[in-house]
């Protein structure tokens, strides 16, 4: 038996779980872990590439840790999209298909012939794994082989803490993952959130005394926008943790002020090299220390570079162009420098090139949302045949306004450089974000006409 059950047996009789309302012991998650653990020995599954279909609950954690005891290499899919399941499950090498039913197993074999050799040598260590495909927002998303055993190694040290803690990012993300071992390892109590919107997630806090909350920027600003934190007692909380893109410095102050008591951390992780320790300048301070003792890092041209005990193994599917040869991964993120505080403040791939001038989409973003009568702001590039791009902001403003370009070009002018000043102003029902609550800057103009009126 590995450590982590030894240390939820520890636990026993405290919270683990709190799913559709239901509260569930350490007792009774390693109960459920047991008897799926007897399952998968009846079904001779051990090792295999297994696919968990759907995403967090009691059930699906159960089987995930049974998964990880029998030393299986575990694929979670939370897509409900049938084309997105069976393209993961065929570039995962996948053999097994397993879906909770309370209790029950839903167990499908495929036959697979072949294999990989990541997958080949996580087996002959005995070692159980883990597979994550990123977002693909860029391109084919990449199948990433972790060796979970490393992954959850990482986490023995855990001191146990007694508070309820919210899981937000989802099922097949790196942050949701590290949300869940931190919690459980530690011996918290995990709340599920059954809908992710805010008047649900503020209902939970409040209901559930949660102290800790894990989220993005772009949720974080839907529950001021939405004002639903007036409705609900949120005084339990004392940290709200932010990652996943860039936070505009605006917002965070806005956030600060409506809730003066919590301490807001910013995070960073990548799904190459895991979640790294982090410590904030301060709660007002988009600036962080890196303090991963299972890591280190290294700014090259204003890129920050990675490598950690626990990063991939490498793709199932895709060249190893972002690590150098040395191990070393190039996040991709554009860094500030402050002593031994570093800030995020881009990806080179959002960059926005004015001319050979380059843009940082946050940081208009954050002068833009500034204005009392915006709500929400994306920037993004357009393609411009003068000046090959040119920068697109969309708007959600709070009451109707005229004029909204002048508007926001009058207020950028003594605030930004004039090549950084939205040529364009759209106005829009909601910025476009996806279901993991990260912006989507790729935008075609048919949608936009759907959207919102497009302003010149």
């Amino acid at each position: 038996m590995s450590f982590i059950i030894e240390k939820f047996k520890s636990f026993n009789s405290k919270n683990a779980i709190v799913f559709e309302d239901r509260i569930y012991t350490y007792e009774e998650f390693i109960k459920q872990i047991k008897d799926y653990k007897n399952i998968l020995d009846k079904h001779n599954i051990s090792s295999k590439v297994v696919v968990i279909l759907g995403d967090y609950s009691f059930y699906n954690l159960a089987l995930f840790f049974a998964l990880y005891e029998n030393k299986n290499i575990i694929v979670p899919i939370t897509s409900n999209i049938k084309k997105v399941q069976d393209d993961f499950i065929e570039e995962s090498f996948c053999q097994t298909i397993i879906k909770t039913d309370e209790k029950n197993l839903l167990i499908q074999n495929l036959k697979t012939t072949f294999s990989h050799n990541m997958i080949d040598n996580l087996r002959e260590k005995n070692s159980s794994g883990l597979i994550l495909f990123s977002s693909g927002s860029t391109g084919k998303p990449k199948a990433m082989v972790h060796n979970l055993d490393t992954l959850i190694d990482s986490f023995k040290d855990k001191k146990e803490k007694s508070m309820n803690m919210l899981v937000f990012l989802m099922f097949d993300h790196i942050g949701g993952l590290n949300t869940v071992f931190n919690a459980l390892c530690m011996g918290a109590c995990l709340i599920i959130p059954k809908i992710k919107d805010a008047k649900t997630i503020c209902e939970l806090i409040e209901k559930y005394k949660i102290m800790v909350l894990p989220s993005s920027p772009t949720f974080l600003n839907l529950i001021l926008i939405s004002q639903e934190y007036k409705n609900y007692d949120l005084s339990s909380l004392r940290m709200i943790t932010y990652g996943t893109e860039t936070m505009p410095q605006s917002l965070l102050l806005k956030l600060k002020e409506v809730f003066p008591k919590v301490k807001f951390l910013q995070t960073f992780g990548t799904s190459e090299t895991g979640i790294s320790t982090t410590s904030s300048k301060s709660s007002n301070s988009l600036f962080m220390k890196l303090e991963d003792i299972n890591g280190e890092y290294k700014i090259v041209e204003n890129e920050l570079w990675l490598r950690s005990k626990t990063q991939v193994l490498g793709y199932l599917n895709a060249s190893m162009d972002s690590f150098t040869s040395d191990g070393w991964f190039k996040t991709g993120d554009l860094v500030e420098v402050d002593g031994e505080y570093i800030k995020i403040i881009g990806r080179t791939k959002e960059v926005i090139n004015v001319g050979g001038q380059k843009v940082l989409p946050a940081e208009v973003e954050s002068i833009i949302l500034e204005m009392e009568e915006i709500s929400d702001c994306m920037v993004y590039a357009e393609q411009n045949a003068i000046t090959g791009q040119t920068v697109v902001c969309d708007v959600v403003l709070n009451k109707n306004i005229e004029n909204i370009k002048k508007r926001v070009r009058v207020f950028c002018k003594d605030r930004l450089d004039a090549y950084k000043i939205p040529t364009k102003v759209n106005v829009v029902d909601k910025t476009n974000f996806s279901d993991r609550f990260k912006k989507i800057r790729r935008k075609e103009k048919s949608s936009l006409l759907k959207n919102g009126n497009i302003i010149q």
